[in-house]
């Protein structure tokens, strides 16, 4: 009887030793949610807002840009969805805004910050018609649900005075969405 109580009591302790070594930490970590509230009739699709979306303009031969040469555009759009059409206005209009890639003619090009140097990008609305920076775009109707904004970018050449460089370059521009 002293045996089995002497096993029993093995037993128990190998059985707490093993669920301790079980609970063992297996690492730890912090996981930030953050976002915005809009006063809006959409909601902006996930990948079009905060960080933002990637438009990759491609490898452009410099020769292309010389002159005001352009490449060739790029497509992108912005994605509104679960649009009440009625909650605030039935069209949405948007204004681009960034950093200007110089004055006069180049004024509504978006800089370019790198290596590269001598061009900015164009952004240009579903119709091929370069947006202005700081204005407003053409007001577009909307539909209830979801809404595709179509755009395009593309790089070109700045002012005859200054010569490209080759190299890498990265480009910003924000957006703001007037629903009217």
């Amino acid at each position: 009887m002293k045996m089995n109580k002497l096993m029993l009591a093995v037993v128990m302790a190998m059985g707490v030793t093993s669920i301790g070594a079980n609970a063992a930490n297996g690492g730890a970590g912090k996981i930030n949610f953050s976002g915005d509230i809009l006063d809006a009739p959409c909601s902006i699709a996930e990948g079009n807002n905060g960080d933002g979306q990637n438009v990759n303009l491609g490898q452009v031969a410099r020769v292309k840009l010389a002159n005001q040469g352009t490449s060739k555009p790029t497509n992108f759009a912005i994605q509104l969805v679960g649009c009440d059409a009625t909650a605030i206005g039935k069209t949405v209009s948007i204004t681009f805004g960034g950093a200007s890639a110089g004055p006069g003619a180049d004024a509504n090009l978006l800089g370019i910050t790198g290596t590269a140097k001598g061009a900015g990008v164009v952004v240009t609305d579903g119709n091929s018609n370069q947006i202005v920076l700081g204005q407003k775009t053409t007001l577009r109707k909307m539909i209830e649900g979801d809404n595709t904004l179509n755009f395009s970018a593309y790089l070109k050449g700045l002012t005859a005075s200054a010569p490209v460089v080759p190299g890498e370059f990265t480009s910003v521009a924000d957006f703001t969405l007037d629903y009217e």
